[in-house]
């Protein structure tokens, strides 16, 4: 049975790359296969894996719906709508030697998309039951997932930088949870980019407010920063890497 880990957090609080390093904890494992999913608008969760895209389901969404205007329409004479859907889905999947990766891309502009969103939904869900694993890389909104494009998530991890609107800003989400009616069965906080991997009286203090619960810390650390400003893949950081290390104490914490 596929077990849907969602993380999600506000941009800018290193989200991504914990979604990536959670991905090569589970590739290191042997806990294949794995889906991973970027669901983010500002899609990078390639960068971080060191992975070359050439399409996006949004782009791929926006070329089907466009072809009924008949503008250099791309479906061959004689191919269906759902038949072409069927080979280009396909073609989006990166296969890579210890997961697959698919990048949503961004929502479709103006137009009706209805047909073309449901022939998708249909092949996500037909593709996630091939996978032990899905890790979905969210914004903060889990659009994918509430409306149901993606699978039911089982785990959510809640990712924060160490400061009090940070843990503000995922409580929000974590009530948006509730909300929705979505039901995960486990719900965890990871702090993110804690000087020596500590947290002051005040942040824990807010976490306890807002009954959030803690499962890790995950240190600020200089090599993470290199390898992002110079364009290298953060998950590929030396195994004994202090971030990398953390984020293995969490995924044993949780059972994977």
């Amino acid at each position: 049975m596929t077990h849907t880990i969602a993380v999600a957090g506000k941009g800018g609080t290193g989200k991504t790359t914990t979604c990536g390093l959670i991905i090569d904890y589970l590739c290191k494992q042997k806990k294949g296969p794995i889906l991973a999913v970027d669901a983010d608008a500002n899609s990078n969760l390639n960068e971080v894996l060191g992975v070359e895209v050439q399409l996006t389901l949004g782009a791929l969404r926006e070329e089907i719906a466009q072809a009924e205007l008949k503008v250099d329409n791309p479906i061959p004479l004689g191919m269906s709508k759902k038949d072409y859907t069927d080979w280009k889905f396909n073609s989006a999947i990166v296969e890579e030697d210890d997961y697959d990766m698919l990048v949503m891309g961004r929502s479709p502009g103006q137009g009706c998309y209805c047909f073309v969103n449901d022939l998708l939904r249909a092949q996500i869900m037909q593709c996630a039951q091939n996978y032990k694993y899905v890790v979905v890389d969210n914004e903060a909104g889990l659009e994918h997932i509430s409306r149901g494009t993606l699978p039911k998530m089982d785990t959510l991890l809640l990712v924060s930088d160490c400061s009090r609107r940070g843990i503000q800003a995922v409580a929000r989400v974590d009530e948006m949870v509730k909300e929705m009616n979505l039901k995960p069965s486990t719900v965890k906080l990871i702090v993110n980019r804690a000087p020596d991997g500590k947290l002051n009286e005040g942040v824990m203090e807010e976490i306890e407010k807002h009954g959030l619960d803690l499962v890790g810390v995950i240190p600020q650390d200089e090599t993470i920063y290199d390898y992002d400003c110079f364009g290298k893949a953060t998950s590929k950081v030396p195994d004994d890497n202090p971030v990398k290390l953390a984020v293995q104490e969490i995924m044993k914490k949780l059972g994977f």
